[in-house]
């Protein structure tokens, strides 16, 4: 089995990536960055996720992004709400966080190189998405020539890097099918910005609106429930949790 990094944010797109890693057999090494957001949660999910996906270690790393702000993700910006679709894709909104994903492939780049890995699988969408420019197919393929330019292992050509984004064709609704047809237990993840201080989604921002259009035009139910006002209920801690991943807290 060949190793694989996965970036791995807690979040359903991130949980589906690493499932079609595995199935396609990779053995996983997982990536989970701190990056100043304005809540842990993700963390936490990111965690469960881990342990489900059976991965070989589990590295969560802090790099500050928060120090910048510029972000309603980082700083002290009123995460937006209530929003339709066409205001969702009118512009890039102020939870874009400046280089993110530039900056997470960078050091999942890093990881695998020292793994001597060449291949690393972030979740990123281009279609029910927030318009985010570093969640492009364009900058996944530009990012890929620079991991080849960049990196000891590629110059010398011990390593050709390939950075898979199985997901970015598909809608959220595509994407949530081909979760449940892998066995991913949605559940286990967190998708809202702007959760209230126990984790409850506010089933409001626009991750809540997609996440929520996603399960609507899949015809399933999301497990984290309460779109409409009914019960919420955050996961918890579950028996098929395999022990074999490791975490490493940096």
């Amino acid at each position: 089995m060949k190793n694989a990094v996965l970036l791995l944010s807690g979040g359903l797109d991130s949980a589906t990536c690493g499932a079609i890693a595995r199935q396609e057999g990779f053995t996983l090494y997982a990536l989970t960055v701190d990056y100043g957001q304005r809540h842990h949660f993700e963390l936490e999910a990111a965690r469960r996720l881990a342990r489900a996906l059976a991965v070989r270690e589990h590295r969560i790393v802090t790099v500050d992004l928060a120090q910048f702000g510029g972000s309603a993700l980082t700083g002290e910006i009123d995460v937006p709400k209530d929003r339709a679709g066409h205001e969702i894709e009118a512009e890039i909104p102020v939870t874009y966080v400046p280089a993110r994903n530039t900056v997470l492939l960078a050091l999942a780049l890093a990881y695998a190189e020292t793994l001597g890995a060449a291949d690393v699988f972030l979740g990123v969408n281009a279609v029910d998405y927030s318009g985010y420019p570093d969640c492009r197919p364009q900058f996944i393929e530009a990012f890929a020539g620079l991991a080849n330019l960049a990196t000891k292992a590629g110059v010398e050509g011990r390593a050709k890097y390939t950075i898979h984004a199985p997901l970015v064709q598909l809608t959220k609704a595509e994407i949530i099918r081909r979760g449940l047809a892998l066995g991913v237990d949605y559940s286990l993840t967190h998708t809202c910005y702007d959760p209230d201080p126990t984790g409850k989604p506010c089933g409001r921002c626009d991750a809540c609106t997609l996440r929520r259009k996603g399960f609507a035009e899949a015809g399933a139910r999301d497990p984290l429930g309460g779109w409409e006002g009914t019960h919420w209920f955050l996961p918890c801690e579950s028996p098929r949790f395999s022990d074999r991943s490791r975490e490493k807290v940096f």
